[in-house]
């Protein structure tokens, strides 16, 4: 499988330049609301017994009314805001109707033509990528298929769900990747979501299409949309096997099919599911239940300034402390793990730690559990690491003798200018001697060895 994926990655990239790949994404995230959308069942579904986390509302039972979360509709435009949309102060909810059963009420209340947040971006490896939208919507039941058989689990039905899409700006799997991992970073450091896609709280559908001629304008007359993969490698692997399908469509002179399709981890490939609907489709109208949403401008302003550090700014704090740009993201990677080294960077500097030791260490110490860790406590472990062992001198000088004696091809090698001699000198000295000594020392005596 993982032979047939290289050589995939290597024939879309031969082949491109001579194509014009065009592809946008829609994410859908689920909020982390103690309860649902519309109702106030509890929204914390997963593992629970099938449908014991519903009631009149998630149902669509008769005469039942829906009444909009306050927390998801401020979390949704946080989300926007981070990605720097503009939050209009007029909003509504819409009425999607389609014909599945995993909404008892025939529909879906979403928004359509006024979400709540427009436009923005993310930047990514210095391309900005774009926001066209971001919505909040309910999420849909899950069905379960077995045979001839289909099951229904109404738990997740109602469950705060934004969708977050974006415009027709990548051109390629790995930009397509970044982006997404930049966006579950984004939200995690909200804490709206955890965005556990193995739990189906982050999902993720590509939408593919290709010009043959690569100086094309506009969008293709088709677009393909590859559903709720909750992946980043199958997202990645989805898109490279699409783009080489529809290649050698349009090279047989045909036109791909506008279809919703699924990947197959099993195949290896992406499965038709049905034709892909046009808004028309849905019969979008205003949800005559839920009046307009207006939001003043200090609400707006209020919920801005309310937003956390975020991953970019995150990044940059940890620079300014002269910490390394590669290390700087490693450590900001994690909400939690950022705000342990912000913490603990400044008791560390009293003690004679650089922010970038500290950074170190958190970045070697992988299993480390900051929930229980406290920035003295981090302290007084590094202090511990790095304390070092006292060692006579001249018996220090007798082991890097015998180092530079049983190994000749070292002296020979510094002599060529082949410094990577001495490190693996400074490697066998302190395999023998097996304590924390001081490296440059021994670094020094090698030199004086050497010379």
């Amino acid at each position: 499988m993982e032979i047939h994926s290289r050589k995939r990655t290597i024939f879309i990239k031969k082949h491109l330049m001579n194509h014009r790949v065009i592809i946008g994404l829609e994410v859908h995230v689920e909020l982390k609301t103690a309860s649902k959308m519309f109702c106030t069942c509890s929204a914390e579904y997963f593992g629970q017994e099938p449908n014991t986390h519903t009631c009149p509302v998630c149902l669509g039972l008769p005469g039942a009314l829906p009444v909009p979360n306050k927390q998801a509709l401020e979390w949704c435009v946080q989300i926007g805001q981070a990605l720097t949309c503009n939050i209009p102060l007029f909003s509504k909810f819409d009425r999607k109707n389609y014909f599945y059963p995993d909404l008892a009420k025939g529909y879906q209340i979403s928004q359509y033509d006024e979400p709540f947040c427009l436009g923005g971006h993310i930047d990514i490896n210095g391309k900005k990528f774009g926001i066209t939208r971001v919505h909040m919507e309910e999420d849909t039941g899950k069905l379960s298929h077995s045979g001839d058989s289909s099951l229904i689990d109404f738990n997740r039905s109602g469950v705060p769900l934004v969708e977050i899409v974006t415009e027709p700006d990548f051109d390629n799997a790995k930009d397509v990747k970044a982006y997404l991992q930049k966006l579950q970073q984004i939200v995690r450091y909200l804490g709206v979501s955890d965005a556990d896609m193995e739990k189906g709280q982050m999902r993720l559908e590509p939408n593919i299409s290709i010009f043959l001629d690569a100086n094309a304008k506009g969008l293709p007359n088709y677009k393909v949309e590859v559903k709720n993969i909750n992946s980043f490698g199958f997202v990645e692997k989805a898109i490279n096997f699409e783009i080489e399908r529809q290649l050698e469509i349009l090279r047989n002179g045909k036109t791909p099919a506008q279809e919703t399709r699924g990947w197959d981890e099993g195949k290896n490939a992406t499965v038709s599911q049905r034709l892909k609907e046009e808004a028309n489709d849905y019969r979008y109208f205003p949800e005559p239940d839920i009046p307009p949403i207006r939001w003043t401008q200090e609400k707006i302003d209020e919920l801005k300034s309310s937003l956390p550090v975020l991953p970019d700014e995150a990044v940059e704090k940890a620079t300014a402390l002269n910490v390394k740009v590669v290390d700087a993201i490693r450590v900001s990677e994690d909400l939690q793990v950022f705000n342990t080294f912000m913490g603990t960077a400044p008791i560390a500097a009293q003690q004679g730690i650089s922010a970038q030791g500290v950074a170190n260490y958190i970045i070697n110490n992988k299993k480390m559990d900051v929930s229980n860790t406290t920035p003295a406590g981090l302290v007084m472990e590094i202090i511990k690491l790095n304390k070092k062992e006292d060692m006579n001198e001249d018996e220090l000088k007798s082991v890097v003798k015998k180092v530079l004696h049983d190994h000749p091809q070292i002296s020979e090698d510094y002599k060529k200018g082949k410094t990577a001699s001495v490190q693996f000198a400074i490697g066998q000295v302190m395999y023998i001697v097996r304590k924390k000594i001081d490296i440059n020392l021994v670094r020094q005596l090698i030199m004086e060895e050497l010379k």
